[in-house]
């Protein structure tokens, strides 16, 4: 177990960085001290998974023909990329260290510190970073809602389930991203179905843009959202880990 960080040294007065480098490195001692936070990840990740197989068994009973197929999975790539890129502009925003998911927040942030993902199976990762997200959660059980509602759409209905899906594959993606070299991976990073690295590249390197993050199709659709609405995180929520200084691992 990681012992928690250092608290900073206290000068006198304290700016209002300061004051938030003080929050993160304090939900950060709570995220790497108690071990609530990966168990409640896991039932996450196990909640999303769950719901995504029987919403797609229940799909597989509403057959629809191979065009309107190719269509539901071509919005559903939209909408999941538009989507995902949504939650992630905000997240990346987030800074109430001390709500009670300050810890997860605090955690997230640290993939700018550390970009690179510990390396695991494509399987696992899908797993692991289904458990981050938890808004998918009730997304997913708004579908079952959905579902069971007469006469509901099919086209509506496959395209939302497969965006559902795709929320999760675009962590996956996003792991390639930053880890793959596989001829494979940017084969379909090239053919638009994955994310392609130098995309990608801009997030880290530049301020307040790309965000999306399973092909970013999307994305000057949510840069023109993030420039509109938020100030972007070089300034902001990247300043906020400045000074924590206890080691950090590879990504899971």
């Amino acid at each position: 177990m990681t012992s928690p960080p250092p608290p900073l040294p206290d000068g006198g007065g304290t700016s209002d960085l300061e004051l938030k480098q003080r929050q993160f490195n304090a939900a950060m001692g709570l995220y790497t001290g108690r071990r609530r936070y990966i168990l409640f990840g896991r039932l996450v990740a196990a909640a999303n998974i769950s719901l995504q197989a029987f919403l797609l068994y229940l799909v597989s009973g509403r057959p629809l023909g191979p065009l309107w197929q190719l269509a539901a999975l071509a919005a559903a790539y939209l909408l999941a990329d538009f989507i995902n890129g949504l939650v992630h502009l905000y997240s990346d925003h987030m800074d109430d260290y001390e709500a009670a998911w300050g810890p997860l927040a605090a955690n997230f942030h640290l993939h700018h510190k550390r970009p690179r993902y510990k390396d695991n199976n494509l399987a696992v990762m899908y797993f692991n970073e289904s458990g981050s997200k938890v808004w998918l959660v009730p997304a997913l059980c708004c579908i079952c809602w959905f579902s069971a509602r007469p006469g509901a759409d099919p086209f509506l209905l496959h395209t939302l389930v497969y965006a559902g899906i795709l929320s999760s594959v675009a962590e996956v993606s996003h792991y390639l991203a930053h880890n793959s070299t596989s001829p494979a991976a940017a084969f379909l990073a090239r053919a638009g179905l994955l994310l392609g690295k130098r995309k990608h590249a801009r997030h880290h390197l530049e301020d307040n843009v790309s965000y999306t993050f399973l092909n970013a199709f999307t994305d000057p659709l949510v840069d023109l959202i993030a420039a509109k609405f938020y100030t972007g995180y070089k300034n902001g929520t990247d300043l906020h880990y400045a000074k924590y200084t206890a080691p950090i691992e590879d990504r899971d």
